[in-house]
């Protein structure tokens, strides 16, 4: 059987008898069993039949799974891409606020953005994640559901009706640290689930990289009162919405849609490393 055809997504034994009903008159079904081959563990072998792993599982694909796993079979589609597409929006347009293009300096046409794009429709494909379960699927609840949150949370300090900003009318500066804190707590975040994604692809490393020196720059940019710092934090920003709607785009085209389906780089795996070294 070529490479190139259509496998199951599920690595398993399974029966012969799965595929052809035994009518009795057969010789009894043997199993067919699934080994790893090859000097790097390339290979998938299946029954008679040989594999790359890469055709059988990817770090990502636009699952946002953080681990080398095949894609779980669920009935409710896939949240990722419009959860990314969500965030990516927001801060490609915050972003270049910051960076302060087109000489833009008040951001507050992004508060719609942040409350409909990046908070509700993010928090929602982080509740779909739930649903889907699975590893990819938990770890899209945690991720999708928290920066919705933090979104629907960094909206409303613009809004009058919270009365945020009028609790510091009389020390502006004050505000500026209190954004600058706040977005500490995100640092950590953000640093926790990019530790996460050391054992999936460059683009989904590279993606959630980006996002916590944007976000580092962030609170830096607003603890320091530097508006320098600040579009520092818009340019990054901005490098890292790109990067994301590759993601994006790798859960959304398939070869029924897109002539061009972008292939993942798997991160090498440091653990076989160090044991060869021990």
């Amino acid at each position: 059987m070529s490479t190139s055809e259509s496998i199951s997504s599920e690595i398993k034994p399974y029966l012969a008898a799965e595929q052809l009903e035994y009518t009795g008159t057969q010789p009894e079904p043997a199993h067919r069993t699934c080994s790893i081959a090859g000097d790097g563990g390339e290979f998938v072998i299946i029954g008679d039949h040989k594999y790359y792993r890469h055709e059988l599982m990817q770090a990502f694909g636009g699952a946002l799974n953080p681990g080398l796993a095949p894609y779980p079979k669920h009935g409710f589609g896939n949240p990722a891409p419009i959860g990314m597409i969500a965030t990516c929006m927001n801060i490609l347009v915050l972003g270049l606020y910051f960076a302060r293009a087109k000489g833009i300096e008040t951001t507050n046409v992004a508060v719609s953005l942040c409350m409909f794009m990046g908070g509700l429709v993010q928090y929602l494909a982080g509740i779909w994640g739930f649903f889907v379960g699975s590893q990819a699927g938990a770890f899209t609840f945690i991720v999708f559901t928290s920066y919705g949150a933090f979104w629907f949370s960094f909206g409303a300090v613009f809004i009058p009706a919270f009365g945020i900003q009028e609790a510091y009318a009389d020390d502006p500066a004050q505000l500026n640290q209190a954004i600058g804190l706040m977005s500490v707590g995100w640092v950590i975040f953000t640093t926790m689930i990019f530790v996460c994604t050391w054992k999936s692809t460059v683009s989904l490393a590279w993606a959630l990289g980006t996002l916590d020196l944007t976000i580092i720059l962030f609170a830096a940019g607003f603890l320091l009162d530097s508006v320098t710092v600040r579009k520092a934090a818009g340019i990054v920003g901005v490098i890292h919405a790109f990067s994301g709607w590759y993601e994006a785009f790798s859960g959304t085209c398939s070869p029924t849609n897109s002539y061009w389906v972008p292939k993942e780089i798997p991160l090498p795996d440091f653990s076989k490393m160090l044991k060869r070294k021990k």
